[in-house]
């Protein structure tokens, strides 16, 4: 996969995935990094499907309506390359934090509907329901942020509300904090998930 590394301050602290919206490239998520976690070592990552010349990280049928078969083969496909980039890198795989931004959201949310081992936690700004009717692995203690719009009108808030419900009951630690704003990702949020990953011991 196309992706970019960044050699943190301080190896101890977890890795951070960065995953993109729609049209994005692995370069649009380096700011939040700077701001969530500085001293992190960073991969991002660009999606390997494209929309329109306009990359993503799955393919949707129409606006909300995943495909699902790609959606599980692009899962696993981030999944392994994880464990690649881990043992090319040197960065311990079992501290990874995902952040991602609407379509890198979805993404990072179904490897965590999909591996228990996947991430060490999450920060998902605008995410869906990745899937549903699946049994969840266990996520006990996995610590999950998910930063929402009001009035998004692509994910609505009894969407966020049904992710928030799904991952607790897979034994997830869920914050969901409001935004009252749409789709878009604001300065606020990303503070917001700063302020919370610093509260969590990973």
């Amino acid at each position: 996969m196309r992706h970019l590394f960044k050699q943190g301050s301080r190896p101890e602290a977890p890795t951070l995935v960065l995953l993109h919206g729609t049209g994005g490239t692995e370069h649009d998520l380096l700011p939040l990094a700077r701001i969530i976690s500085p001293e992190s070592s960073v991969l991002s990552l660009r999606g390997n499907v494209l929309e329109n010349g306009m990359p993503r990280f799955f393919r949707r049928l129409a606006e909300g309506v995943f495909d699902e078969e790609d959606l599980i083969f692009r899962t696993a496909e981030v999944y392994q390359f994880l464990q690649q980039a881990a043992a090319q890198y040197s960065f311990d795989r079992s501290r990874l934090i995902a952040v991602g931004y609407s379509n890198g959201a979805n993404l990072a949310g179904s490897l965590l509907f999909h591996y228990s081992d996947a991430l060490k936690g999450a920060i998902l700004h605008h995410p869906m329901v990745p899937r549903r009717g699946i049994e969840l692995p266990d996520l006990t203690g996995t610590p999950v942020f998910i930063g929402a719009g009001e009035n998004d009108p692509i994910c609505a808030a009894a969407e966020t509300e049904e992710l928030q419900q799904l991952l607790d009951k897979a034994g997830a630690s869920v914050t969901v904090h409001w935004e009252r704003r749409g789709h878009q990702l604001t300065a606020s949020e990303v503070e917001a998930a700063a302020a919370w990953l610093k509260e969590q011991s990973l």
